[in-house]
Formats: structure tokens, sequence, C-alpha cells
């Protein structure tokens, strides 16, 4: 970094006895307003739309062209002064219109949809953990109690189908 950027969003830096910070200032805080709280109109964009609306942002595709070229990823957000640009960084979340569902730059691509966790609690409890290993449908025994087998595979089959145990 030096010293003129900001370290994380590359935002320009004020100086003692600079001239003009009012331009400096009002650059960084346009940087500031496509990073936090960012929604997008759209993931993977390669081509610059015309007529952007100030305020309207997109997520880079990974071949730009036009104003966006060498851009790839990056928020590229339209403001009163033109097309401006917050680099991707590992955890930058974005909520995408388009998708209507959050975006995370994760090892060096955006994600549309994935939330990964540790565990889910709800009031405290945890109702989700990772998932646990295969647990075989019922088999044999002496007495066949077909009804009591097909619940049984019925509820493994729901509990598979959504990711909670392996198949």
């Amino acid at each position: 970094m030096s010293d003129d950027r900001s370290a994380r969003l590359d935002l320009p830096q004020l100086h003692a006895g600079q001239a003009q910070k009012e331009t400096t200032h009002n650059e960084a805080l346009a940087l500031i307003d496509l990073a936090v709280q960012a929604a997008v109109v759209a993931v993977g964009v390669d081509t610059p739309p015309s007529g952007p609306a100030p305020g309207d942002c997109w997520i880079v595709g990974p071949g730009p062209v036009g104003a966006w070229a060498g851009r790839a990823s990056a928020i590229a957000g339209w403001t009163a002064g033109g097309w401006r640009f917050v680099a991707a960084r590992e955890g930058m979340r974005a909520w995408s219109v388009a998708d209507g569902v959050d975006v995370r730059f994760a090892a060096g691509a955006w994600r549309a949809g994935d939330v990964p966790v540790a565990r889910l609690l709800v009031d405290g409890v945890q109702v989700v953990g990772a998932q646990q290993p295969a647990v075989p449908p019922p088999t044999g025994g002496a007495t066949v109690d077909a009804e009591a087998r097909a619940a049984v595979a019925l509820m493994l089959t729901a509990l598979i189908e959504h990711g909670l145990l392996a198949s």
C-alpha cells in the first residue's frame, strides 16, 4: 500500500497541506457508496450497459470490454462522474437484484446463493449442523413391517434430499 491509497478498498487518502481535499474526500465517499451494503443489478456482466442510472452497480464478468476492460470481478458503479470501480476482495458480499440472492467473493470468484455456515441456530437452538454419514435403510429382521420400513425410507430420503445426510 502506498501512502496515497487505503489497503482494503483502495480509497484515496488525504494528506496534510493537500489542495482541494474535497476532491479526494468525495472520490473516497463515491467508492464507499459502491462497496458498503452493495446491491448490484446483475453479476458476471462483461459489457457496460447503455444509459445506466446513477447508483446502479454491476459485478463485472471475466472478460470485460469497453469502459470495463481490465476490471474483471470488480464492482462497477455508475456515478455522476462516470464509472467507478471497487476491486473484489476475499469475503466481499453484495445483493444480486437479478438473482434475488447474496453473492460472495471467495477463492477468486463471485458465488451466488452460497451461504456457508458451520451450524444454523433458531432462537439459540441448533436446528441444522454439518452433514452426517449415510444411514442404511432397514433390512432383515424376523418380522417384516412394510409400513414401518416405508416410513423410515421416506424419512431417510427427505433427510438426504435436504442435504442433512449423505446418500
